[in-house]
């Protein structure tokens, strides 16, 4: 064999805005190229949750959020009585449609079935109601009492019955855990006895074995330790993000309850293995209205390694759209190729030795598997080589990636283009937009020249 020639080439990250799949904003009981909260709920300043999606009709082409981030996600909560009306009676039609939308405009769908909330029409199921019989006194953020044998296996069974119709979708981003509580929010929790808290969390663990998991961070210290004790892979889900003072002048989200509690739960680390996500308290107006410090919220947030943010569907202020485009550029994961060396020469069937430096410029990692691959291409040839790197494992910061790529046996003899590009968990085609700036038409990042001989 000839010595082998080496190929080296340095790149400079970029400033760019990416939308990438699994992180940033999400749209919230709505998709991309509706209309947000603000044309239709007090003036952007309120919401609607936990009831089926009323779905807009769509032009077909503009996937733009009037003042609001592009985004790779959707956001669908929905009340067990909606979506269970009759005992094991599914309406999988609501599930499809939300899915099958989603796909539609360019986003994953991220789900949380809340047993009930606190208004007289978002009640527990009117048959499992029936069924249960007298109540004993109820707990202030309780519907029903959650002790009762019947609750666990009927809300068990549905959740079971979900994940075997759904679980690995390909339009399926996660599930946020929900049991008890008003909005599905875990309210007195801690009330609960380990057969019970076990029995629920395990209807979700024990059969959600593809899509990701998240828990919500105001459930009980016990559940989060039992989750990570079967599944280490639990991402956790916050949702009253922004709150400095707004129900207390003593005590707050922001500056008590979630640095204790991120803390005290030992989930300090847990984005390292499954993602962070937060909602919005109120609406983001509601910050500004308050005066409160929209960079310190982002800073924090940024701290305990955020990937996904609801805002609820609502409009981000003017004055504030510089911000959040910064706390984009940081949430979630960014990967940038930064250098290099690589054989510039090889002969068909041969190993084209690649080493490599990657930098995460984001905060977190990806939780979802997709593979690095390499592409050598001509006026007439296309050669795709797999690597075998798992991006999961990228945490912030350097990379250093080196493998050896079997070109193919029947490549034909020419000059050729390497590229790189991070593809799709299903296809080939490129799914995940670098920090870079040496794109190509079709998505993928040129590297510089190889010669097949």
């Amino acid at each position: 064999m000839n010595e082998m020639i080496y190929e080296s080439k340095c790149f400079t990250a970029t400033d760019e805005l990416l939308v990438n799949p699994h992180m940033g904003f999400m749209t919230f009981q709505r998709f991309n190229g509706d209309k947000l909260n603000a044309l239709d709920l007090n003036n952007g300043q309120g919401w609607t949750e936990g009831y089926p999606i009323e779905y807009q009709k769509w032009d077909g082409e503009s996937l733009k959020n009037e003042n609001h981030p592009d985004t790779s996600m959707a956001y669908w909560r929905v009340y067990w009585r909606f979506v269970e009306p009759e005992h094991r009676q599914y309406r999988w039609d609501m599930f499809d449609r939300a899915l099958q939308t989603a796909h539609e405009r360019k986003q994953t769908l991220m789900l949380r079935i809340a047993p009930y909330g606190s208004g007289k029409d978002q009640d527990i199921p009117d048959w499992y109601r029936a069924s249960a019989g007298a109540e004993p006194e109820i707990k202030q953020r309780w519907r029903t009492n959650p002790e009762n044998p019947l609750y666990a296996e009927s809300f068990g069974e549905f959740i079971k019955a979900i994940a075997e119709r759904y679980d690995g979708h390909p339009d399926l981003d996660s599930v946020d855990m929900s049991f008890i509580g008003y909005w599905g929010e875990g309210g007195d929790c801690e009330q609960l006895s380990d057969k019970t808290m076990k029995s629920l969390t395990d209807s979700y663990i024990d059969n959600f074995k593809k899509t990701p998991l998240m828990s919500l961070l105001t459930d009980d210290k016990r559940h989060h330790d039992y989750c990570r004790t079967k599944l280490n892979k639990i991402g956790y889900r916050a949702d009253c993000l922004g709150d400095m003072g707004g129900f207390s002048e003593t005590w707050s989200h922001m500056h008590v309850a979630y640095p204790e509690t991120i803390t005290e739960f030992g989930l300090t680390d847990a984005w390292k293995t499954g993602p962070v996500s937060f909602e919005v308290c109120w609406v983001v107006q509601h910050w500004l209205n308050m005066g409160w410090d929209i960079d310190y919220i982002i800073d924090q947030s940024l701290k305990w390694h955020i990937t996904s943010f609801n805002a609820k569907s609502s409009p981000i202020p003017e004055k504030w759209q510089p911000n959040v485009e910064r706390w984009l550029k940081k949430m979630g994961y960014r990967f940038a190729l930064r250098h290099i060396m690589y054989s510039g020469q090889a002969k068909p069937g041969e190993r084209l030795h690649i080493k490599s430096w990657w930098e995460n410029l984001g905060v977190a990692p990806i939780y979802y598997k997709y593979p690095l691959n390499f592409r050598l291409k001509n006026e007439n040839n296309s050669y795709i080589l797999k690597s075998g790197a798992d991006i999961t494992g990228w945490l912030p910061g350097d990379i250093i990636f080196t493998e050896d790529l079997l070109t193919p046996h029947d490549a034909i003899a020419g000059n050729y283009t390497l590229q790189a590009a991070i593809t799709g968990r299903f296809d080939d085609n490129p799914a995940i937009k670098l920090a870079n700036d040496n794109r190509d038409s079709d998505g993928w990042y040129n590297i510089g020249k190889v010669i097949i001989k």
